[in-house]
This record gives C-alpha cells, structure tokens and sequence, in this order.
C-alpha cells in the first residue's frame, strides 16, 4: 500500500480534476441524505467543520441544523500544536461573520472566551469528520495535522466527576465522514491509533 503523503499526492490530484459543477451536484446528495440519517435526526448537539471549496460542502448541512435547534459546534484550530476546540455557533449570520485563519478557513478568534465549548457543556452526539479518503471498513485519511485524531481521542475521555452510565459513552459521540465519491478507496493507510469513522456514507 502506498505511503500516507504519496496516498494523500493522489488523491488530493483526482479532487483537483473535479469540476465546480461535480462538486456541487455530489455535495447536494450528500447533504440530502446526512439530514435524513438517523443519527443526525436524533442528535441534539452536532460539530460541524466548515468546508473548503475542495471539500464536500458543509453550508447547508449547517443551516439545516440551526433551523431544527440543534446547538451546532464548529472547530478552532490552534496553528502551532494539534489542538482544537468545538466551539457553539447560534446562526449562520454568526457562522459568515467568523475571521479566516492563514488556511483561508473560518473559525471563532482566539481572543473569544464567552462561546460555549462543546466538551466543557456535555460533550457532542454527532460529529461531522473531514477527510482526504475513507474506505469501507470505516478508515480515514487525514491531511496529516492530527487535529481531529487529538479530538476525538479527548472525547472519549471523560470530565472530572463525569458519570459514565453505559460503556457505550466510553466510545465517544458517533462520527460519520462527508466524502466525494472520488475519496472512497477500497482500504486506505492508517495507524493503530488512527481513530475510525463509525458511519463512512
């Protein structure tokens, strides 16, 4: 199998060849069918990362969330570690007016201290993870920065004076991975201590 940065060269070339219009189409049936996923639907505190261009798109997947009340989380990325924090967005008028990193992507500002953090205010049912490729047993290639590794690793840890009441909290919110059909691979490079996707779709 190849290399991570070699797999990683490949796909990020087939997502480069994909049309604005491709994008688009797969995007719209890939949010028609995320909101009709049942974990979605039962879920009341959901992170959603916010999308790049050469990504599945997120907006609408987002927008719907806020309509129904879901509390929506997004991510904020420390640059010089592989920390990251899910922070809540109450609108999308909240979510447009977020600064861009270096990385050209929207987070809440560093210097913010008020916003709700998801694992400080009981944890997340459902997180919406990013990715270069999955395949069918559930695996995902990241874009090598650990952020989301790190994070779902502190997920399943629980607070101080937490509770645990079944061993499936131990596990962790549910995650499920958004991907073009250009990302899905029979099987992808992975670590032993790559966290899977539970729900590839």
């Amino acid at each position: 199998m190849a290399t991570k940065a070699g797999f990683r060269a490949q796909v990020k070339a087939k997502l480069a060849a994909m049309t604005t219009a491709e994008r688009a189409d797969q995007s719209a049936l890939i949010t028609e069918k995320l909101i009709k996923h049942p974990k979605f639907m039962c879920s009341k505190r959901i992170s959603i990362y916010l999308s790049m261009p050469e990504e599945p798109s997120t907006w609408e997947i987002l927008s719907s969330a806020l309509r129904v009340g879901k509390a929506c989380f997004v991510p904020r990325y420390a640059s010089n570690r592989t920390h990251m924090d899910m922070l809540r967005v109450t609108s999308m008028e909240d979510v447009l007016g977020l600064p861009r990193t270096k990385w050209n992507i929207q987070q809440p500002a560093m210097v913010e201290t008020d916003r709700e953090d998801a694992l400080q205010t009981g944890g997340l049912d459902l997180v919406l993870v990013p990715g270069l490729a999955f395949d069918s047993h559930g695996n995902r290639l990241g874009r090598g920065k650990g952020y989301y590794d790190t994070f779902l690793h502190r997920c399943r840890i629980p607070l101080p004076g937490a509770l645990q009441t079944s061993s499936t909290e131990s596990l962790g919110p549910y995650t499920i991975g958004l991907a073009f059909l250009e990302m899905l691979y029979p099987s992808v490079p992975v670590h032993e201590h790559d966290p899977p996707c539970a729900g590839n779709r």
